[in-house]
């Protein structure tokens, strides 16, 4: 258990590290991947997204992701894979926790119903550190 405790910290000390990740979703029998911004407390993974993107609904039909982050200018060198389970989340709290100064962009505020939080569930994470050596994390 100890160990797992010990994998579960430095995986989520790697995301801490790493603003971006390409995320993949299904879209019909094919994986579409695109870059997405990274927000993490430890395990609990979240993107932002408008809710009106194509991306809802692939994930509204197929919940399973696969999220690649690591090995990038301004990143890490280690590298991690992630496979999991997205909910789109309109939850108010989380919303403001998460909203950020940059999204005005895009959102009138973190009130704006098109502003969603992606929660990824993490089922299967592998990562190898910038040694080369390979770990597996499994729910």
């Amino acid at each position: 258990m100890e160990a797992k405790i010990e994998m579960e910290q430095n995986i989520a000390k790697i995301m801490d590290h790493n603003e971006f990740c390409s995320f993949a979703t299904v879209e019909g029998n094919r994986p579409k991947q695109r870059y997405m911004a990274l927000y993490n407390q430890g395990l609990s993974i979240h993107m932002v997204t408008d809710r009106k993107t194509h991306k809802v609904e692939e994930l509204e039909e197929n919940p399973h992701v696969s999220l690649l982050l690591g090995y990038e200018k301004g990143g890490t060198k280690d590298v991690v894979e992630i496979e999991g389970v997205c909910s789109i989340s309109d939850n108010d709290e989380l919303r403001k926790q998460i909203w950020k100064p940059e999204f005005e962009m895009t959102f009138s505020g973190p009130e704006d119903p098109d502003y969603v939080i992606l929660k990824i569930k993490p089922v299967r994470i592998e990562y190898t550190s910038d040694n080369g050596e390979k770990h597996e994390w499994i729910e």
